[in-house]
């Protein structure tokens, strides 16, 4: 089969597109003939060498996966040959997404969305459950509250502020300058974080009291200046470490979560309706051939895609 190989850490130029054994599945997996995959900044940590410097080399990177069952291992019910699948791969091994066939645990796939292409489904697992982790199930976001989103454009922000209307809430984002018209079609208020204060924004939309609640994709000192923000009681996600003093949440009596997505089938069945409905969709920058890879890492490295970068497998 083809894929992109990692034979040492580096720049995009570092993955190269070549033919390699296909995987076969053992017992309690299946073996999925990938139709598209997408890159997340993830992806490009791990190429460099900053996240998993041990991964063995070389390896296949790529931790999202929308493809159809080609086989099915011993002792797997539910899933047949021919079944539309998708998910988010074990990020020990790099991902191994990037290419043709990828064997998987039957435990973290999930049914694909009717309603959408594979290309689509492919650029939900990773960065849509992310959101939805944080969203969903930590910030338990409900009508009627006030949420701020940094980083409201990008791939997890995006869906972020997608679930958080969805259920019913008031949403804040930040975005880069020009980006600001694609919080508006999310349905956000924008704010450019380059020239506008966030803090004072979400207080003068919330009457002084600060948002019900914030999720930071960008990182840096976000955390720290969201809790002048955020109301007293509010919560605060991060998907990154925070930097600098975290003085004000514990005198605002604030709840801060740290989000790392683990991989499961429950979140990608519970976050499906959403998408076979047409509440939530996602957003995608461009679609690239795998023949492109080094072209979609160097955007990825670039950092500047509103939405994300999906992979078709030949």
């Amino acid at each position: 089969m083809r894929a992109a190989v990692l034979r040492t850490f580096g720049g995009p130029e570092a993955l190269t597109v070549e033919e390699i054994e296909t995987p076969a599945p053992a017992a309690g997996q299946v073996l999925v003939r990938v139709r598209a995959s997408s890159a997340n900044p993830v992806d490009g940590l791990i190429r460099r060498g900053v996240a998993n410097p041990d991964l063995s080399l070389p390896a296949v990177l790529g931790s999202d996966v929308s493809g159809v069952v080609e086989q099915v291992g011993a002792g797997v019910t539910g899933f047949a040959e021919g079944d539309a699948v998708y998910y988010t791969s074990e990020l020990a091994t790099g991902g191994e997404a990037y290419a043709q066939y990828h064997v998987a645990d039957a435990s973290i796939v999930a049914p694909k969305p009717a309603s959408l292409s594979f290309a689509e489904a492919a650029a939900i697992p990773l960065a849509g459950g992310t959101a939805w982790e944080a969203i969903v199930r930590r910030l338990a976001v409900r009508p009627g509250q006030t949420m701020l989103v940094h980083g409201g454009s990008g791939g997890v922000g995006s869906f972020a502020v997608q679930f958080a209307r969805a259920a019913g809430a008031t949403v804040l984002a930040t975005a880069g300058t020009d980006h600001q018209q694609v919080l508006r079609d999310l349905g956000a208020t924008a704010i450019d974080y380059k020239n506008e204060d966030f803090v004072r924004i979400a207080r003068a939309h919330t009457d002084g009291a600060g948002v019900d609640a914030v999720l930071d994709t960008v990182g840096g000192h976000n955390v720290g200046h969201s809790s002048e923000a955020t109301r007293e009681g509010g919560r605060i996600a991060t998907v990154l470490a925070p930097d600098g003093r975290l003085d004000d949440l514990y005198q605002r009596n604030q709840t801060l979560y740290g989000i790392f997505l683990t991989r499961e089938r429950r979140r990608l069945t519970e976050m499906t309706p959403l998408f076979e409905r047409g509440v939530v969709r996602p957003r995608i920058a461009k679609t690239m051939p795998l023949d492109d890879i080094v072209e979609i890492h160097r955007l990825l490295d670039d950092g500047h895609s509103a939405g994300k970068l999906v992979v078709e497998l030949p």
